[in-house]
């Protein structure tokens, strides 16, 4: 009971014990239908608390020497951030998971880059990449009786002169594995190895050709390089950061510097190549 604002207990009973006997004497229902509305908030509190805090890349692209290039499109592999630059050569992506993945920026006309990005955890991450003009002539895509792109082309065309080892989207989807780097435990001349040190961690493909460490100094175990649809990864690159199988129409390893295709040529191949190719192309 309530006058003039005052709230009225029994003699000797303080109001919060008087509180408690109320909600007590409440019917159970009442009680029931209030426990349920107060969990249920607590749930959404909850998931709010854990979902994933999305991030955001804010970017330029240019060429040599410093002027914009439009039209760029850069791409996050393993996510759908894929965007294209404006005529001042700049870039935003929204809603990016943090974490660590390949950065891939392409322009035709110009020879591709890539990176190994870290993404944050709700914060802003920038980026700046330079791009070469490219002076290979583009040749016209050739059709059989189903589409096929020219790269996959050549890429039958390797395969059919017997150097290197080859697997086919076939042979991806009848396995059904969940990770590229399951398909090269079997070649041979290549180790795919777990390393986790102070300044790499990851999933790795060496050659067993006593070239060098995975780091570059020494004898031993030597990483070979990676290339995503004719684009050159990072050295020591982490195979874990490829896509899924099921986006994959190719793969070709070459050992040796003796066995690698001209096109697949560079500065420093003594380790070998592993040629992964995209069913859409990045």
């Amino acid at each position: 009971m309530t006058k003039s604002g005052w709230r009225w207990a029994p003699k000797g009973v303080a109001l919060g014990t008087m509180t408690a006997m109320v909600a007590a004497a409440l019917p159970l229902g009442a009680q029931a239908r209030t426990t349920v509305r107060d969990r249920a908030a607590q749930e959404r509190a909850k998931q709010v608390d854990q979902a994933p805090i999305a991030s955001v890349i804010d970017g330029i692209v240019t060429d040599t020497l410093l002027q914009p290039i439009a039209s760029a499109e850069v791409a996050v592999l393993g996510t759908s951030a894929r965007v294209v630059t404006g005529a001042n050569g700049r870039f935003r992506m929204i809603q990016v998971p943090a974490g660590q993945f390949l950065l891939v920026v392409r322009r035709i006309g110009y020879s591709p880059t890539s990176g190994v990005i870290e993404v944050p955890a709700g914060d802003t991450l920038r980026l700046s990449y330079t791009l070469n003009r490219s002076v290979i002539a583009l040749d016209t895509i050739r059709t059989r009786e189903r589409r096929v792109t020219l790269r996959m082309l050549e890429f039958e065309q390797r395969r059919s002169q017997g150097v290197g080892q080859f697997i086919t989207q076939e042979e991806i989807d009848r396995r059904g594995s969940l990770q590229v780097s399951d398909f090269l435990r079997n070649v041979r001349g290549l180790n795919v190895s777990r390393i986790t040190n102070d300044q790499f961690m990851g999933t790795v493909a060496l050659s067993r050709r006593e070239a060098g460490s995975v780091l570059g100094e020494g004898s031993g175990a030597c990483a070979m390089q990676v290339l995503l649809d004719g684009i050159i990864l990072p050295r020591n690159f982490n195979l874990e950061l490829l896509p899924p199988p099921k986006q994959i129409a190719g793969i070709e390893v070459y050992t040796g510097p003796a066995s690698i295709p001209p096109q697949f040529g560079g500065v420093d191949r003594r380790c070998g190549v592993v040629a992964v190719w995209t069913r859409d192309g990045y």
